[in-house]
């Protein structure tokens, strides 16, 4: 059955092209500095925003027209495989991503779950074998469930916690089976309300234990996959462990983790943490800990995770910036970790919103390849630091300078040199020449 019979193949035609149905930007063969834009960008369709999300809201239940809406149970699960292959052929997306109750639904036990996962999976190594598409990377859903009302790793009840190794367990099992390049943990409610009634350490100390568990039997049943870690700030938890990329890395180090995990970064996660998305890259790069990314944005005039398609070529831009200067993502990816708004409820909604953010990146891809090819940002950073090549600089980074050793070149240094103007108006200005040459 086809699920999406009023869309065709999404082809490149051209930024002049009128085509709604057609890619302006993104050209899957094109070469961007060395590689194809489809080598350097590696989307993701997401399971869960593409195919179980029905625009329900705060407000409001679902607006969200699909031809699978009839079915229920196992019945829609399977019509969601279905309509997952016929979509991500159509989108010439290489990846998909899933949480485990995204794919099938949980029943009344865990054997149950174990079951319908099963019986899911075939199917989905079926169309994986026939299309050729990957699965970029996997999780468990420890969030949803109001048996993770404390959390999952962070829970004050050990059953609970449990109950979570097990869905790990089965997520690492699956990955292993369907090749899975990554293997993502998202802490959707691991934090805390108030400390009144919580142990900090011991919260952190278990997740930590439950990560690690993880580590061990991805190596027991051989699932080589890069294990991955995404920061959140907030929501639904008013204080949360993997605050940002800078918390997280932290935390990896303290527990002896981070030779095991990279993180997988959103932006949308980004705004609510108080940063931009580039500079949570940044971080991340500069740590060897940039991993995976989930494109999407948020609406600076709402105060949670909107998870918007990204179609601001300014962020796009510093954003593939980035990952170009990290010589690309390696096993990760560009996953849509987005949705269509309320009001864009038809079928044909997901495809405008998909080729709007691929070409948004691609787009951004170019403009940040040719600003490294210049090497003018580059080239302006080196020689605003170019104190600390030669002289008492170079002693500073070498390690040789001691306080006495600065205090005494202070002292008899009465005339130091002049500061320089860090050109912030005119490196904007140069960003937006790039930006709207190409």
């Amino acid at each position: 059955m086809a699920y999406f019979e009023n869309v065709g193949k999404i082809n490149y035609e051209g930024s002049r092209s009128t085509n709604p149905f057609a890619f302006k930007y993104y050209n899957p063969e094109e070469k961007v500095a060395g590689k194809t834009m489809e080598e350097h960008l590696r989307f993701a369709m997401a399971y869960w925003h593409t195919l179980t999300a029905g625009g329900s809201d705060p407000f409001g239940t679902d607006t969200a027209v699909r031809g699978w809406d009839h079915l229920s149970g196992m019945d829609k699960a399977k019509a969601r495989v279905e309509a997952a292959f016929e979509f991500m052929d159509k989108m010439n997306l290489q990846y998909f991503c899933f949480h485990d109750v995204d794919i099938a639904p949980e029943g009344s036990s865990l054997n149950e779950f174990y079951g319908n996962i099963d019986t899911v999976v075939d199917l989905i190594e079926q169309g994986m074998k026939t299309s050729g598409k990957k699965l970029l990377w996997n999780t468990a859903n420890m969030f949803t469930n109001p048996r993770y009302m404390h959390g999952a790793g962070s829970t004050c009840n050990a059953d609970v916690y449990a109950h979570a190794a097990a869905q790990i367990k089965k997520g690492l099992e699956v990955g292993k089976r369907l090749g899975a390049e990554n293997y993502v943990f998202w802490g959707g409610r691991e934090g805390y309300e108030t400390l009144l009634n919580t142990d900090m350490k011991l919260e952190m100390d278990n997740m930590a234990r439950l990560f690690s568990m993880a580590v061990d039997y991805a190596k027991e049943i051989g699932f080589d996959a890069q294990f991955l870690i995404e920061p959140k700030p907030k929501e639904p938890t008013k204080h949360q462990y993997d605050f940002d990329a800078a918390t997280t890395i932290s935390f990896l180090q303290k527990y002896d983790l981070d030779q095991h995990f990279k993180l997988n970064l959103e932006a949308n996660h980004a705004t609510l943490a108080g940063h931009t998305f580039d500079h949570e890259l940044r971080v991340a790069r500069i740590n060897g800990m940039l991993g995976s990314l989930d494109a999407n944005q948020g609406d600076m005039l709402l105060g949670w995770d909107t998870d918007e398609f990204p179609v601001n070529i300014y962020d796009a831009t510093l954003t593939l910036y980035e990952v170009l200067k990290n010589d690309g993502l390696g096993k990760g990816g560009i996953n849509f970790d987005a949705k269509v708004r309320r009001q864009s409820f038809e079928p044909e909604d997901l495809f405008h919103a998909h080729i709007a953010g691929m070409d948004t990146y691609a787009k951004g891809l170019k403009v940040a390849a040719k600003m490294l090819e210049d090497g003018a940002f580059d080239n302006f950073v080196e020689k605003r630091y170019s104190s600390f090549k030669e002289g008492i600089g170079a002693d500073i980074v070498s390690g040789k300078a001691t306080l006495a050793s600065l205090a005494e070149y202070a002292l008899n240094n009465n005339q130091p040199r002049k500061n320089e103007s860090g050109r912030q108006e005119m490196l904007k200005g140069m960003l937006n020449q790039y930006i709207l040459a190409e």
